[in-house]
């Protein structure tokens, strides 16, 4: 009886084997990175960057570019170009250019929402310049230009570099009352890729952009965080000398924000973030291992980053941009019905915000 049901199983094997493709995925086009840039007549130009699993061919990825009305438009020219079936569920980077996220993003970002095969996960960033041309660029130094940005947007978001942006944050901060979405900027410079700084977003238009400096800073107003570096010419502050210089590492913040109401005056915020860092250079006239001057150094940290970050912050209010998400904190302290009665846009530019940054060195390095 058992030697009847093996001989069984072993022809239906037989009948099933021959129908099976062992070469399939290599007859499927994974588009794993896609651009995106304004083009004539109110149309996107859409390019998309497919990496090939085939052995016996030489270049390893296939490069496509369509200009359509919509990402479904430009699809089906690009079915036309390839003999890979073309699938959206491993896309792992969207790419648009500053001039059309300047216009609006809607129907780009909600024509990859409607798409139930594409990963909330999939990072988003900016390019200044041309999305298509940087993406399709090769570079010597990178094996493969998608996956190099891919990992750039993981290192540097993981070093708070850049705000973690990823297609589920991005509409969480849109439909969130109190916050307003961000996005990091990449740019070609001296044949390699770079980041050009972050992105503020109203909605779904790209207003302004906080410089690579100021990256850190806005990261640690924006949120708590556990790693990071910074560098700082302290010859900035009043009581700094001719060269004075501060780098520090491992940065571990904590932020609070409190809001006060007073009757006929604007909303007062303050916003008091700490920070810890390891001293890894320091130049200057002070020595860190005496207290003194060790308090001394912190003190001009504190008091250099306060004044950027007022700076930053009266920056974002003239652009009418709550990327740190101040609104949030004004919600939550006040009734819902309050609230909605409240026009935040209008009334966000006038809120006094006080920052106030406290730094504190956790060590100076081995040399004592």
């Amino acid at each position: 009886m058992n030697r009847m049901l093996s001989l069984l199983l072993a022809l239906m094997l037989l009948a099933v084997l021959p129908g099976c493709d062992y070469r399939i995925l290599e007859r499927i086009g994974y588009t794993y990175a896609a651009s995106y840039d304004t083009a004539p007549g109110n149309q996107v130009e859409i390019g998309i960057s497919i990496p090939r699993a085939d052995p016996t061919v030489k270049l390893q990825r296939e490069l496509h570019s369509a200009i359509g009305k919509s990402s479904k438009d430009a699809r089906v020219k690009f079915s036309n170009e390839t003999d890979l079936l073309l699938v959206n569920g491993q896309i792992r980077v969207l790419l648009y250019s500053e001039d059309l996220a300047r216009k609006d993003l809607a129907n780009e970002i909600n024509s990859i929402l409607r798409d139930t095969s594409i990963s909330p996960l999939v990072r988003i960033s900016l390019v200044n310049g041309n999305a298509k041309d940087l993406l399709f660029k090769n570079y010597k130094q990178h094996l493969s230009t998608d996956k190099y940005i891919n990992r750039l947007l993981e290192k540097s978001s993981v070093n708070n570099r850049i705000p973690k942006t990823t297609l589920y944050e991005f509409e969480r901060d849109y439909y969130e009352d109190g916050v307003d979405p961000v996005a990091p900027i990449l740019k070609e410079e001296d044949e390699d890729i770079t980041l050009d700084g972050i992105g503020l977003f109203r909605g779904y238009q790209y207003i302004a952009k906080i410089p690579n400096k100021d990256a850190l800073l806005f990261s640690i107003l924006r949120g708590r965080i556990k790693k990071g570096d910074m560098a700082l010419d302290l010859a900035e502050h009043e009581n700094g000398s001719a060269e004075e210089y501060i780098m520090f590492t491992s940065v571990i913040s904590n932020r609070k924000m409190h809001v006060k109401h007073r009757s006929g005056e604007p909303i007062h915020v303050t916003l008091e973030a700490n920070f810890k860092g390891s001293v890894h250079e320091y130049i200057g006239n002070l020595k860190l291992s005496k207290d003194a001057d060790r308090h001394q150094v912190e003190k001009r940290v504190s008091e250099l980053l306060t004044s950027r970050a007022n700076r930053l912050v009266k920056q974002l209010q003239r652009y009418n941009v709550d990327s740190l998400g101040i609104g949030i904190h004004v919600r939550n302290s006040m009734s819902h019905k309050e609230w909605k009665a409240l026009d935040w846009s209008k009334e966000y530019p006038r809120v006094k915000v006080d920052c106030q940054l406290k730094f504190k060195a956790k060590d100076y390095g081995k040399i004592r």
